[in-house]
């Protein structure tokens, strides 16, 4: 029986194709990593518009270097050969945030091909939501500012269009982000094409105002996996302190939601993600509010 490498057409085996291989047959694009950290905060004014004391919030960077200098980014860089896309997110994000050790969750590779004016880049962006008390953020690498801006979208305008095998939807959104006197804006164009049983989504910036690169569309479509994963995951309580009362647990669901939740209806969703203790929160003038924790067993009940 012979146990020799297979050879190939040119007749090496695997080992002489290695040794004989062109690294440079092929132009090699960058591959960089963008992280976009929400939190849920206090506000420091209450905005008459919103539904509680509370607004989500995310990290970004002011770009202390060409290209869109000047201009806010979401915290980020290139990743080096000799590290994964993980290991070059939580790197990125210590040396310009100085925040470590939080859990990064995948959320989608860009690739458009003139996504960024220098060269060829390919960016794969990473999603957490955290509690921004326990972290200490400060701005450092070419990152010249680092900051939580308050962040809102807004539903503008949506038309579709029937095709021979499908339909053709585009949606329009706003994008609008504040830190004190900062505002940064976003038009975002989401086009969903339905045809037999594919479907196919693109977004495009229609204009975007000091927000760098494509990041007001990453933005946009985190918010939407943002929104769907608290639904059916337990991200939320990464909010949360190891005892709450269901009003503060709705709040926090709110806010990242946008919109306001039925108390009932609220209940009913989280009562198997939640523990009932024998510990009341006191409200001078109300009736005390019952304490809860998180069930760390609720997947199994699922």
């Amino acid at each position: 029986m012979n146990h020799s490498s297979p050879e190939n057409k040119q007749g090496q085996t695997e080992q002489q194709f290695l040794e004989a291989y062109d690294v440079s047959q092929f132009e090699r694009p960058s591959v960089t990593v963008d992280m976009l950290i929400f939190t849920v905060a206090d506000e420091e004014e209450q905005n008459y518009r919103k539904l509680s004391a509370k607004s989500l919030n995310i990290l970004l960077v002011k770009r202390g270097d060409h290209p869109f200098i000047g201009q806010w980014a979401l915290p980020g860089g290139f990743v080096s050969p000799n590290e994964s896309l993980e290991e070059a997110a939580k790197r990125e994000l210590r040396t310009e945030t100085n925040i470590d050790n939080i859990y990064l969750e995948q959320l989608y590779t860009w690739g458009e091909v003139d996504r960024d004016p220098r060269t060829r880049v390919i960016s794969t962006s990473y999603m957490a939501l955290v509690n921004s008390e326990a972290l200490e953020v400060v701005a450092g690498d070419d990152a010249a500012e680092a900051e939580w801006f308050q962040i809102e979208d807004k539903w503008l305008r949506e038309t579709k269009t029937a095709t021979p095998d499908g339909s053709i939807t585009e949606k329009w959104f706003e994008l609008r982000l504040q830190h004190e006197e900062v505002e940064l804006t976003a038009t975002i164009k989401v086009t969903k094409t339905v045809a037999g049983r594919i479907i196919r989504e693109h977004r495009e910036i229609v204009e975007a105002n000091q927000i760098a690169f494509d990041h007001a569309q990453i933005i946009q479509y985190a918010l939407e996996r943002l929104r769907n994963k608290i639904e059916y995951t337990d991200i939320a309580f990464a909010l949360m302190p190891e005892l709450f009362t269901l009003t503060e647990l709705q709040q926090v669901y709110e806010v990242i939601l946008g919109k306001e939740l039925l108390a009932a209806a609220f209940r009913r969703k989280v009562a198997d993600k939640v523990i009932e203790t024998n510990q009341f929160r006191k409200h001078a003038g109300h009736r005390p509010s019952k304490y809860f924790r998180f069930n760390p067993e609720w997947m199994d009940q699922a």
